[in-house]
């Protein structure tokens, strides 16, 4: 079992860790973040998405953003991100340009990055080089190429950069995660994860809204449709929770819906350095599946299954043992820290996507304000994604493209500046 949770007490109903009056103020630092954004203007699903989850636990405020390339539709997006009509700008360069000019006790401390796939680069390169911390949507870039020089901005400067993997800030999530550190399950054997969608099963992309045009065009995609939407978060998935270093990957990519330029489906198997195998599906258009994430691991001593869908449940199965349903119940002594520090609620009070998304933007704050105020912190093995995920996903991305093309051909997956 699990150390038990300071401060818990059935009888008070108290929330198992001191009231977080200070995680607000960002210690030592001792005041809000001041947040930018990109992106994120009317219509738009992700970008209020990263407003609610950073300000979620009040340690940051928006003061800044360019909601849209068009200055007018920026304008109108504004209001409802509760930002003044001064520091509303119709371009990120704008933005960059215009932060950059204030005092440093104003200026914008992070920028995330909520545009489609193509602007990726030159936007977060242009933050780096500003000095700014930047919090970037997945996929890293458009192709291999501009992620790897985004990764040496980034280790040329001292920001904190991090990739919006979000599901790797669901509570038992970090559970498996910190469970496979210890032990607990043997040597991995294999993992197993789908993503399996269908709101694009019968979509054509002439007459829909954005959402679909530009991820099944190239030019703003990428090589890849599905495998690069949601296959990366699967691939992410596995290699954050195991940490399974790849060796080689072979695919089969398909296209189901007439016309459609990219991939609708596809399947990888990976090869892990030290003789594991993985297996990665993800489908946009299978009929009537929603949000189905959904990760397995084998191990030598058990196995464990999630499903984003029911993240509050973690199921271990072990030979000869009544199968196990862990659920995020901090204060019971049955989570990991990590897992317990991640949950805000007493348990049977649901948490979600919000939530996990939230946990991620937390993790980035702390090292934010070690930055800001001298401090080291680590760059790479972060408990967040970071650029280095983000080369590995292009380089996963890429290769499954060029593995399909050939065949499904094996192709090297070892990337040097992966994660440990």
């Amino acid at each position: 079992m699990y150390r038990l949770a300071e401060n818990f007490t059935i009888a008070e109903f108290t929330f198992p860790f001191p009231p977080r009056v200070d995680m607000a103020l960002n210690p030592p630092l001792n005041r809000k973040l001041r947040m930018g954004l990109v992106g994120g203007g009317p219509g738009s699903l992700i970008g209020p998405v990263h407003g609610i989850a950073a300000e979620f636990e009040h340690r940051c405020t928006m003061v800044a953003g360019a909601f849209s390339s068009n200055p007018e539709r920026s304008r109108q997006a504004a209001p409802s991100y509760g930002v003044d009509e001064s520091r509303t700008y119709g371009s990120y360069e704008a933005l960059l340009d215009g932060e950059s000019r204030l005092p440093e006790g104003e200026r914008i401390d992070f920028l995330s990055i909520a545009t489609p796939n193509h602007t990726h680069f030159e936007i977060a390169k242009a933050a780096v080089e500003a000095g700014f911390n930047v919090v970037c949507d997945k996929p890293l870039t458009l192709d291999l190429a501009e992620a790897e020089a985004l990764l040496e901005t980034v280790e040329n400067s001292d920001v904190v950069f991090a990739l919006t993997h979000n599901y790797t800030g669901y509570p038992m999530i970090r559970q498996a995660r910190e469970m496979i550190q210890a032990g607990e399950f043997g040597k991995i054997n294999a993992t197993r994860c789908q993503y399996i969608q269908g709101w694009l099963a019968d979509t054509s992309e002439d007459d829909n809204g954005t959402l679909a045009a530009w991820r099944t065009d190239p030019a703003k995609s990428g090589a890849a449709g599905t495998f690069g939407d949601i296959a990366t978060h699967a691939f992410q998935l596995g290699r954050y929770v195991t940490g399974a270093l790849p060796e080689s990957v072979s695919c089969h990519l398909k296209t189901f819906v007439p016309g459609r330029q990219l991939d609708d489906y596809g399947t990888a198997v990976i090869r892990y350095q030290e003789g594991a195998l993985g297996i990665v599906t993800a489908s946009q258009v299978t009929h009537g599946r929603e949000n189905d994430l959904e990760l397995e691991v084998d191990g030598t001593l058990g196995s464990l299954k999630w499903r984003q869908e029911s993240p509050n449940e973690l199921v271990v199965r072990r030979k000869g043992q009544p199968h196990q349903i862990y659920t995020r119940s901090p204060g019971t002594g049955t989570m990991t820290p990590l897992a317990e520090a991640s949950s805000r609620l007493p348990a049977g009070h649901p948490e979600g996507f919000y939530e996990a998304f939230a946990n991620l933007y937390n993790a980035v704050f702390d090292d934010i304000a070690r930055r800001a105020s001298g401090s080291p912190f680590e760059r790479r093995d972060t408990v967040y994604p970071n650029v280095y995920d983000g080369v590995e996903g292009m380089m996963f991305i890429e290769q499954c493209v060029a593995s399909s093309e050939s065949d499904a051909a094996w192709m090297p997956l070892s990337y040097p500046a992966a994660r440990q």
